[in-house]
């Protein structure tokens, strides 16, 4: 069970780096960005590890207390609940 979970993490943490990275694409050119509640609700579906590091590596949304914030307290209770599986089976 634990396995399926750590690949749900992986996968959601890979779609939420690569949405922070072209949301911050598509500042830099001025376009129609990507919707803050889409980003943090992508992290929220178990991809804020993915997305702490996308803050880091594209410096995007790391001055948004949302974000700053909001990911590691998500990536927390990911980790915790990854855990409580693992303890649970």
């Amino acid at each position: 069970m634990l396995k399926y979970y750590v690949c749900w993490l992986l996968l959601m943490s890979a779609v939420t780096f690569f949405l922070m990275g072209w949301d911050k694409h598509l500042a830099r050119c001025r376009r129609r960005r990507i919707p803050e509640r889409v980003l943090l609700g992508w992290a929220a579906a178990g991809g804020a590890l993915g997305g702490i590091l996308a803050m880091q590596l594209f410096r995007h949304k790391t001055l948004h207390r949302h974000f700053s914030v909001g990911m590691p307290v998500m990536l927390a209770v990911q980790l915790l609940l990854g855990a409580a599986v693992q303890l649970w089976l």
